[in-house]
């Protein structure tokens, strides 16, 4: 059966609802805001000549903690009252961002400003996974998959206007490092008024519900049970061919993001010399992303209900292959169009990805899955940004690296049909239906 569409009586009607949808984009549009401010600051500082060493290193203290911190984070989420959470982790994460403008407005050098960096996406992580794990409190079963789909939508476009607003600030403040830590204190107000807005919330209405288990380990009982839940939700992903093939699709396509990301970035610091682009050029094309990211969130929908999801991921596959290919150009324009395609693409895998775990996936397993998929979403991008950094010049001009994610993304349509082709859910059989 079709999830019911939400529209603006669903929220409407749902005070709480709203209220969170505002935490979310209040959140994100901070975390949009602090990324960009701080690799902004990193890379198109002309006071630092970063390496792509140290971009890569930067990337991964920026995510590596939604992958390491977000297991344990949810484990915890499980026990402690979500309102008090959002609070708390909100007004950490103001202090340290504003710690980490303080370190880099001195002028300290990367590793200062990384460790900082790397306790704030601690705390925002707490904040995400929190938003997750309380929506089902305030809206009901026949709306979930599709508020979540509208929810998540809307908070990835606040990651970006958060990141589109740290280019404009930096040409307001400066690109030196004073300018940079202008941009961050930004972030500071913002990550303070998603504090303020939690406070609205009843005690207790965003979970957890602590009558459904009947028993509640203490911390680190359940921290004890992370690794063992992330085996769980592998597990559980194998069983069910629909979300394997998505994360497999999934994973390939964050293999080649992390190839393509590094790559621009340079690109657009060090080849494009001709006075326009620098950060500009790299924010053109951010945004190519965001906007493809918008469109498959109107169009996965209709894909899938006409296609049905197999045939879905598998053309989004091959569209990410074709597109790919015009990587190999190194031509400005045709890397934004390529950067909007590879965006819709992406998240239509994505998007059917979620479907195939809120659908094909058991109740009691569904939160390690997306644990599981929370930490390979992240990991694979780390790892590829990390072989990038090994392989690419200076510059950034790297055909053969382009190349390669041609290859992945070929690969990963063949594994895709061979694995939905497996049976063991009931998608298997009508995936492509």
């Amino acid at each position: 059966m079709a999830a019911a569409k939400p529209g603006w009586r669903t929220f409407r009607d749902l005070p709480d609802l709203l209220r969170l949808l505002g935490v979310r984009l209040l959140s994100q549009y901070a975390e949009g805001l602090f990324q960009a401010g701080l690799g902004t600051a990193i890379v198109f500082n002309p006071e630092r000549n970063a390496t792509p060493a140290a971009i890569a290193t930067g990337l991964a203290v920026l995510l590596v903690p939604y992958s390491v911190i977000g297991p344990f984070a949810g484990a915890l989420l499980d026990r402690w009252d979500r309102r008090r959470v959002f609070i708390v982790a909100n007004l950490v994460r103001a202090v340290l961002i504003a710690a980490c403008a303080a370190v880099l407005a001195s002028g300290a050098g990367e590793t200062a400003i990384f460790i900082v960096a790397l306790a704030v996406g601690g705390a925002g992580r707490f904040v995400a996974s929190g938003l997750s794990a309380a929506l089902p409190h305030v809206v009901d079963r026949p709306h979930l998959v599709a508020v979540n789909s509208l929810t998540t939508t809307l908070g990835a476009g606040a990651t970006a206007l958060g990141a589109s607003t740290a280019v404009g600030l930096r040409a307001l403040f400066g690109s030196d490092d004073v300018g940079g830590a202008g941009v961050l204190a930004g972030a500071v107000l913002v990550a303070i008024l998603g504090a303020l807005l939690a406070t609205r919330f009843r005690a207790g209405v965003l979970g957890p519900d602590h009558d459904v288990s009947g028993k509640h380990e203490k911390p680190e009982t359940a921290l004890s049970d992370v690794a063992t839940g992330l085996a769980h939700g592998a597990l559980a992903a194998w069983r069910a061919p629909s979300v394997t093939a998505a994360l497999t699709g999934m994973g390939a396509h964050r293999i080649v993001f992390g190839f393509n990301t590094l790559m621009l970035l340079l690109l657009t610091r060090h080849h494009f010399t001709d006075g326009t682009l620098g950060l500009a050029g790299f924010g053109a094309i951010a945004g190519a992303v965001a906007a493809g990211m918008f469109v498959a969130a109107v169009l996965t929908p209709l894909a899938v209900a006409r296609w049905g999801r197999r045939n879905t991921v598998v053309g989004a596959l091959v569209a990410a292959c074709l597109t790919q290919l015009t990587v190999l150009t190194l031509n400005f324009p045709v890397l934004v169009a390529a950067a909007a395609l590879l965006g819709l693409a992406g998240q239509v895998v994505k998007l059917s990805g979620d479907a195939a775990m809120q659908l094909d996936v058991p109740d009691e397993r569904r939160g390690q899955v997306f644990a599981f998929q929370d930490a390979l979403f992240n990991v694979t991008f780390v790892g590829a940004v990390a072989f990038a950094a090994a392989v690419v010049p200076f510059d950034g001009v790297c055909r053969p690296l382009a190349g390669l994610g041609v290859l992945l993304y070929a690969v990963a349509v063949g594994l895709v049909v061979l694995l939905y082709r497996r049976t063991g859910t009931p998608e298997a059989a009508g995936a492509s239906n």
